[in-house]
Formats: C-alpha cells, structure tokens, sequence
C-alpha cells in the first residue's frame, strides 16, 4: 500500500471481480468430503511455499475455512455464509500484501494439488478448465499491491 498523505491508497485490478464461477457439477460429482480434502492438500502445500506467513498458524484450520467457500462455490451448502458471514474475500484479504508473486504462487501450489485431482478427490476433468480459469480470475482479483 502506497501512503498518500493520510489516505493508503490500494491497488484496484482491472476489470472488476471475477465474473466467472466454477460448475456447480463439481460438488456434485465430487462431495463435500473431497473438496475438503482437496482444500487441505492444498493448504500442506502452501505450508511449504514462500508465501506461508500470510496464512495462519494451523494450517489445516485454515484450510476448513477455504474448503467451506469452495463447496460453496462450486455448487454445495452455503457453508462459508453460515459459518463466516458474506465472503467479501477481496476485503478479507486486504490485510496481506499481494503482488503477482504471491499469486503465481498461491497459484502454482494449487496447480501442484490439481494434478492428479482426478484420482486423489474425484474431481470431474470435464470441469477443470472451468475451475483453472476461475482460480486464474479469482486469484488476479485478490491482487493488492502493483508490482
């Protein structure tokens, strides 16, 4: 965040918030039980990444929180709504510095966890160019900071 005088002035990407959402299929085809799963891999795998301090402490508290929002998303219970309140994630998020590094890299961990998705959470194939391009929006939107 830049100081402009008193006032922080926040990075805004082009182009508004993502207008794309994945299928509602995947929960579906995949059940909660695996996208929690899938959410919890992913959160093991960001514990790795150079990106780690902007989450919390326990990792796999982190990742329940997530994987709420994504069953959500791709077509199950609001259980994020129920449990958390309105997403609103671009706020929630504005508290972390995010520059297209740390998206590349929030990125690349969920790639790592997407690759053999198919066996690992049943994750229907048929869905996944809908869900990378969502991830690919959803991640560009969370961007806070110019680079």
């Amino acid at each position: 965040m830049e100081d402009k005088g008193n006032k922080l002035s926040v990075y805004v990407p082009p182009g508004g918030p993502p207008s794309v959402t994945p299928s509602h299929e995947i929960y579906h085809l995949m059940g909660e039980h695996n996208i929690f799963k899938m959410l919890e891999e992913f959160y093991l795998e960001l514990d790795k990444s150079p990106i780690r301090k902007m989450f919390p402490a326990d990792m796999k508290e982190a990742s329940k929180k997530s994987g709420a929002f994504f069953v959500f998303l791709c077509g199950g219970p609001p259980l994020y709504q129920q449990r958390f309140g309105a997403p609103m994630m671009r706020k929630r998020h504005l508290a972390f510095p995010i520059d297209e590094t740390a998206r590349q890299v929030w990125l690349s961990c969920f790639h790592k966890i997407l690759e053999s998705a198919d066996k690992k959470f049943n994750f229907p194939m048929q869905h996944m160019a809908g869900f990378l391009n969502f991830l690919d929006k959803f991640s560009s939107w969370m961007v806070n900071e110019k680079t």
